[in-house]
Formats: C-alpha cells, sequence, structure tokens
C-alpha cells in the first residue's frame, strides 16, 4: 500500500476538527507515522504549545488507538502518531527499529569518536545521529530518490506479468 492509499482510508476515520489540514503519512515497511497539523490559534490567547499538544493528546487518546489498532490490521504496520503546531512538530509514540549493518574499522572508528566524545551514548545512538544529520542536510536529494522509487515501483506494476 502506498501512503497515498494509507492516507485515503484515514481520511475517511478521523473525527472532524482534529486537524486543520489532511494529515500526513509516513510510511515504510514497519511503521506508519500519521502527522497532524493542530489549530494554533490559541497561541495567540497566551496557550502554550506544549499544554495544546498534551491536551489534544488526553482527549485523543482512546479514538486514536481505535483507528490504530484498525490501521495496523489492515496494512500489517505499527502506527505512530505526531502533531505540528506552531512550526514544531512532536512525536508521541514511535518505534525503534533495530537494523544490523556491518562496518569497516575507518567506519567504527567515527562511530567511537563520536561516543568517546559525548555525542552519542553508544555506536548505535552514533550511526543514528549519522543518519539524521545526512537525512537533514541531504533532504533534497533523498526526497529526489523516493520520487524516482515511486515511479520505478509504478513501472514495476504495469510490468508483465
Amino acid at each position: 500500500m502506498t501512503e497515498e492509499e494509507i492516507r485515503g482510508w484515514l481520511i475517511g476515520r478521523l473525527p472532524d476538527g482534529w486537524f486543520t489540514e489532511p494529515p500526513q503519512v509516513e510510511a515504510d515497511d514497519d511503521e506508519i507515522l500519521i502527522v497532524g497539523t493542530l489549530d494554533d490559534s490559541e497561541l495567540q490567547e497566551g496557550a502554550t504549545q506544549q499544554a495544546l499538544v498534551q491536551r489534544f493528546r488526553a482527549e485523543t487518546r482512546d479514538q486514536r488507538m481505535r483507528i490504530a489498532q484498525e490501521l495496523e490490521h489492515r496494512f500489517e504496520r505499527k502506527v505512530a502518531w505526531a502533531v505540528k503546531i506552531g512550526g514544531e512538530r512532536t512525536l508521541f509514540t514511535t518505534l525503534s527499529i533495530p537494523v544490523m549493518t556491518r562496518l569497516r574499522l575507518s567506519e567504527r572508528q567515527v562511530l567511537d569518536t563520536l561516543v568517546q566524545a559525548g555525542v552519542a551514548r553508544s555506536r548505535s545512538e552514533a550511526l543514528a545521529w549519522c543518519v539524521r544529520l545526512v537525512g537533514k542536510h541531504e533532504s533534497e536529494w533523498i526526497n529526489e530518490l523516493r520520487e524516482a522509487l515511486v515511479r520505478v515501483n509504478e513501472l514495476r506494476r504495469r510490468g508483465p506479468a
């Protein structure tokens, strides 16, 4: 299933008024992340972002869990939620999936340097830090790759049986 198919299924089930626009959906083989934008009009009245996020999280918990269970059953992936308000994104709960990799000495030394310098507590955390850094600084290129992969997958689906 594509992110668009998941979004279409989801939009039909979300209560009116939760978000100011249709939610973003990010997905991989393991997880579906739903990111909704909250109304920020109360920020001008003195409410804090954190208070609005916590209120939304508490008030919608039962319904979000019910929707997540349906999504998990239908798409066979775990579901996580996040909200955006005032330009900031807050994740509620997301998966942290172990990934096995083989690294050569020079690559392990990079991770060990990050650990020894206190940038990370472990090689695993150092590797996650490196991945986040690449994602941040090469996001345009990675987005182009994702778009190209969507097209490749479309062509594969239409290919000979």
